[in-house]
């Protein structure tokens, strides 16, 4: 028996009233036998003809989003629950690229073949809520005790390239070994270049699960290249095994320290980790792959940028106070601790107990001088503006100064005020 949500019962009732057999499918069911926990549930409904009806019974338990009416995929936010509402279908492939299946859904298809359609055994397990019955005719629960990852369908997987990385995502978030012929299957998929037909957002998708979900990132890496996955991602066929198993020892190590930090943050670390060793020409290729989000990749060079020119022993308050204006220091450390020696984690955590104490670890120190104090004096905005503000600045970040009285004093002096 599976333990869900009771809250979803008022649901299951109201369906079972249309005669509408719902069965809790893939990921819920599978980390509940993996004992993990879960809170979105895909739900998949026998009996019923077409999507609106579904929409048209759930409607009065909150609003109704067809999220993939093309795939029979309607979506409800049920008290801090997001439910995914789907009708048993059968995928064919018509033609290439991830939108070229075609999607037949039926009413009257059994469990075993709807269930046909997904891509392994671990996510092809069901539980019937009206019988309080797990459904597994792919054996999907001894997969899960023997840390095997399998196809449901050999003769089908390939018709979606990016299960070849949802592989690598599975087994790498559970520690799973590829079942002989699913690996030999995924590298035969890259080969083909199939990747290819891959828009950029679902590789970047995969990754990020990847290198988030994992608490070993470097398992699924690891499985990558024993693919040949860098035939696909040919920008790591430059560096040596030495500097690729030092990138996957920096990535477990950040996982591990950087568990309080926002996405972002983290995720600017984990690519910067991944893409440190590699050229700028390289790593631009390699990005390109996943994202043309310009912010992203401007942070990921700051960041590999900082790595190769900061020079730990020679930090001072001025060194740190100017870092502090080019990242944010809280967010560097671990990086930093990530892909250094051990013997310069001392020097790191120096940086940081002087960033703490100095109040610019989380940002950087606030100006005394503003535009509009020098507006105030008399100055009309200008180009001469930024040199005046530079300067100040510059002064204050080497305790020249300690209140804004100093700063326009300095300024007086050295002839750039009245």
């Amino acid at each position: 028996m599976i333990d869900y949500p009771n809250k979803l019962d008022i649901i299951f009732e109201k369906l079972d009233k249309f005669r509408i057999k719902p069965i809790i499918i893939g990921g819920y069911i599978r980390d509940k036998l993996l004992k993990i926990t879960s809170s979105d549930i895909d739900i998949e409904l026998y009996g019923v003809d077409s999507l609106f009806e579904v929409e048209r019974i759930l409607e009065e338990f909150g609003k109704v989003t067809s999220v993939g009416k093309s795939f029979g995929v309607c979506k409800l936010f049920f008290q801090e629950l997001e439910l995914d509402f789907s009708l048993p279908r059968k995928d064919s492939k018509i033609s290439a690229g991830h939108k070229g299946i075609k999607v037949d859904t039926d009413k009257n298809l059994s469990f075993t073949a709807a269930s046909k359609r997904r891509d392994f055994t671990i996510n092809a397990i069901g539980y019937d809520v009206k019988e309080k019955k797990i459904l597994d005719p792919f054996h999907g629960q001894e997969d899960l005790k023997q840390k095997i990852l399998r196809a449901v369908d050999l003769k089908k997987f390939d018709e979606d390239p990016l299960r070849v990385l949802r592989a690598l995502v599975f087994a790498s978030r559970f520690h799973f070994t590829l079942e002989k012929q699913l690996f030999s299957l995924c590298r035969d998929m890259i080969h083909r270049r199939l990747l290819e037909e891959l828009p950029q957002e679902r590789i970047f998708n995969e990754i990020k699960k990847l290198l988030f979900k994992s608490k070993k990132p470097s398992y699924g890496l690891s499985l990558l290249k024993e693919i040949d996955g860098f035939f696909y991602f040919s920008e790591f066929k430059s560096i040596s095994d030495q500097e690729y198993h030092k990138i996957l020892l920096s990535l477990d190590r950040y996982a591990t320290l950087s568990t309080h930090l926002d996405e972002y943050s983290r995720l600017t670390s984990f690519l910067a980790l991944l893409t440190y060793p590699l050229s700028q020409c390289m790593r631009e290729s390699f990005l390109k792959h996943l994202t043309r989000q310009n912010s992203l990749l401007k942070d990921i060079d700051l960041f590999v940028k900082l790595a190769h020119t900061l020079e730990l022993k020679k930090v001072d308050d001025y060194r740190v106070y100017k870092l502090a204006t080019q990242i944010k220091i809280k967010d560097f450390v671990p990086f930093l601790k990530s892909f250094l020696h051990e013997n310069e984690i001392v020097l790191v955590e120096k940086l940081e107990k002087r960033a703490k104490e100095l109040q610019v670890f989380e940002s950087k120190l606030p100006p005394l001088l503003e535009g509009k104090d020098l507006i105030n004096k008399g100055l009309k905005p200008s180009k001469k503006f930024k040199t005046l503000l530079d300067e100040a600045y510059k002064a204050q970040l080497q305790h020249k100064f300690l209140t804004k009285q100093e700063v326009l004093h300095h300024l007086r002096e050295k002839k750039f005020l009245d």
